[in-house]
Parts: C-alpha cells; sequence; structure tokens
C-alpha cells in the first residue's frame, strides 16, 4: 500500500520516537516541579524550545508549546485579537482559504466579541495579491492571517511581501505553517506568530507550537497555572515537544534536497496525469506550490469513488482537508478559486513525504490514477 496523505498526517520518525522516548519513563517529573526530577524534565523542555526557536527564526521565550497546529492557531488569531480589544483594535484580515481552525477562530470573535473580518479575494491558483492586502488594512487592524502554503492545493503565498504589507500599515502577521515546515525556510518572512504541528514533520499527533515574538501581546485561551510564561496553561508534553524539536531539525538539515527531490517527482506525476487523463485538471499554482502537493479535479466522475478506485490499486490518498471531519460539501478552498461546486466534489488530493521514489514510481503512479477514473467513468 502506497500511502500519499502526508498533507493530513506523517508516520513518526524513529529519530523523533527514540529522542522522546527517554522522557516517557526514565524522566518523567512536571517540569513546574522544584525537585530533580522536575528539573530534569524542565531543563529537556527549554532545550527543545531552544531547538524549535532557533528553525523559525525566533526567541527561545517566543515559542508556546500546544496540542497540535489547530489550537496555535487558535491561540495565534483569538489571542492576538483579543489582546488587541483593550487597544480598540478590533479588524481581522484573513483569506477564504484558510485552514478551519483560522476560519472558525474569526467566526468566533465575530459572533461573540464583534470583531470585524474581511476576506481577501484570492486568485483561481489560491494566491493572495499583497497590493489586495494593502487595501484591506485599516486603523483599528488587530491582524492579518494568512496560511503559508495551503493544505489542499499546496499553493505558496508571499509571505515576505505581505508582512512587508502588515507592517508597514502597523500590523503584526500570523503565518500558519503547519503544511510548509519542512519544506520552505520559515527565518527572515517577517512574520510575528507562526505555528507549527508534529505530526506533520514525522513527530507524534498531539504535539504543536506557536512562536509569538514578545512585542505582539498575547491573550491566553488556558487558564490555571500559568505554564508557558502565562501564556498556555497546562503541564507542558516534554516527550511530545522533544519529538517535536528533534523532528523540526531532521526536516529542516534535509529541505533543501528534500524539496529538489520530491519536487522532480511530484512534477513527473503532475505531467503524467494530465496527459493521461483527459479530464484531470491541475488545482492551485503550477509554479508557486509545495513540492510533494498535487491536486486535480476530474469532472465528470465523483472525487470519493476515484478514491476507492486508487485504494483497490494500493494507492491512499484523500479529497482534501481530513480536518473538515465528516463534511460531503465542495472543498471552500476550490470554491474561492472559482472552481464550480460539481467540480470541486471530484478533487483528489496526493501529497508525497519526505522519503525518495523510485525513479518510475511518478509514472507508475500516474497510470494507476488514470484506470481509477476510466473504472468509473466507463
Amino acid at each position: 500500500m502506497l500511502y500519499l496523505d502526508h498533507a493530513a498526517t506523517s508516520p513518526v520518525r524513529p529519530e523523533a520516537l527514540e529522542a522522546m522516548r527517554p522522557y516517557l519513563t526514565g524522566v518523567f517529573g512536571n517540569p513546574s516541579s522544584h525537585h530533580t526530577a522536575g528539573e530534569a524534565a524542565a531543563s529537556a523542555l527549554d532545550d527543545a524550545r531552544t531547538r524549535v526557536a532557533s528553525v523559525l527564526g525566533m526567541r527561545r521565550s517566543d515559542v508556546v508549546f500546544a496540542a497540535g497546529g489547530t489550537e496555535a492557531n487558535n491561540l495565534a488569531v483569538k489571542g492576538i485579537v483579543l489582546a488587541a480589544l483593550e487597544r480598540d483594535r478590533r479588524h481581522l484580515v484573513v483569506s477564504p482559504i484558510e485552514h478551519e481552525s483560522i476560519l472558525e477562530s474569526a467566526r468566533y470573535l465575530r459572533r461573540f466579541h464583534g470583531v470585524s473580518v474581511t476576506m481577501l479575494v484570492v486568485d483561481a491558483a489560491g494566491r493572495i495579491d499583497p497590493a489586495a492586502l494593502a487595501e484591506a488594512l485599516r486603523g483599528d487592524t488587530a491582524l492579518v492571517s494568512v496560511g503559508h502554503a495551503n493544505n489542499e492545493i499546496g499553493t505558496i503565498q508571499d509571505a515576505a511581501a505581505l508582512a512587508e504589507v502588515a507592517h508597514a500599515a502597523g500590523v503584526p502577521l500570523h503565518l500558519d505553517a503547519v503544511q510548509s515546515a519542512g519544506w520552505l525556510p520559515l527565518r527572515d518572512l517577517g512574520a510575528d506568530a507562526i505555528s507549527i504541528a508534529g505530526h506533520k514533520l514525522g513527530a507524534p499527533k498531539g504535539i504543536g507550537a506557536l512562536a509569538v515574538r514578545g512585542r505582539v501581546p498575547l491573550e491566553p485561551l488556558l487558564h490555571g497555572g500559568g505554564q508557558e510564561r502565562g501564556r498556555r496553561s497546562g503541564t507542558e508534553n516534554v516527550a511530545g515537544a522533544v519529538a517535536l524539536a528533534t523532528a523540526l531539525e531532521l526536516a529542516e538539515a534535509a529541505r533543501q534536497a528534500t524539496f529538489a527531490g520530491v519536487g522532480d517527482a511530484t512534477a513527473r506525476f503532475i505531467a503524467a496525469v494530465l496527459r493521461a487523463v483527459p479530464v484531470a485538471a491541475l488545482t492551485g499554482d503550477p509554479v508557486h506550490r509545495l513540492p510533494g502537493t498535487a491536486s486535480f479535479t476530474f469532472a465528470g466522475t465523483s472525487g470519493e469513488s476515484v478514491l476507492l478506485e486508487l485504494e483497490r490499486r494500493g494507492v491512499i490518498s484523500s479529497s482534501g482537508s481530513a480536518c473538515a471531519a465528516g463534511s460531503d460539501e465542495p472543498s471552500h478552498v476550490l470554491l474561492a478559486c472559482g472552481v464550480p461546486p460539481e467540480v470541486a466534489q471530484t478533487s483528489v488530493r496526493f501529497t508525497f513525504g519526505r522519503e525518495p521514489l523510485s525513479d518510475q514510481a511518478p509514472e507508475h503512479l500516474a497510470r494507476l490514477v488514470a484506470d481509477a477514473v476510466r473504472a468509473i467513468s466507463g
């Protein structure tokens, strides 16, 4: 069985598992406890924080460990906007193709706190025009929150340009880097807050982080013992933090080589699918895209039927975000890009991992896709 749904989750890297193992059994103390067991755990947590901060281009004190990308995004959007309400800033800017954790946080702020939310228009490839962002900003804008790379279509935003526009207006930029971490450089982009998730990188599920610069006020969402410098209460997941730091460092060390190798294989796969399947259409930006993401629509078919046929042939893929639990609605990302609803429901997403494929794999996979589409069309 070939697993091509790495945008949903990836297996735990052996190195991350080995790195975290001592903190599940031997060094198991509570890092807030003032004894040797607790101090050993606190030291490991502090080291993990330093390592994550280094990859993200942040200070150690900027990093807040969380339960995953969804919590990190909620903390960024809600925490920064709620803190800004005290300065009479109650305007949030997002785009319609964001992850549900961003969009639902925006809806919450609008419903319960009267925050005004501007949805930026994206083009057919899912890109945000920095000029459109400049026009959307107001004197009371509290935050701009965008995904660095889209989880469904793989489109990469020009984060540095968006940060420049936001900062010119005195507005912080939050970058959802859950999909881009380990694939794209995250340092020197100008982001004021960055979210990442461990299970996209090879760490276990249940660990993530938000790095938010100290100059940006942040209202905590979880209240209690004041852990994480008062920004996220609750006993920290030391083992998870160590695994996250390990997986992030490994991905970063191999990032350039992985980008090139996986990007080449994915480009060959895309070209082969477009040649073999007349009804196939690539979604997302053909150039500015994550190297391991290939998303298509197959007009006149059913995306779910294609998925079933592919699984019968030993290929596991998806029809979009795994976070839209139980939804059979057309992808909000594709709809925002102007894809008609009936075509959006034919979408299939293939997301490759960081491990190399055999030289024949891209073309072989394309033949399997063609066979699956023919099986439900004929």
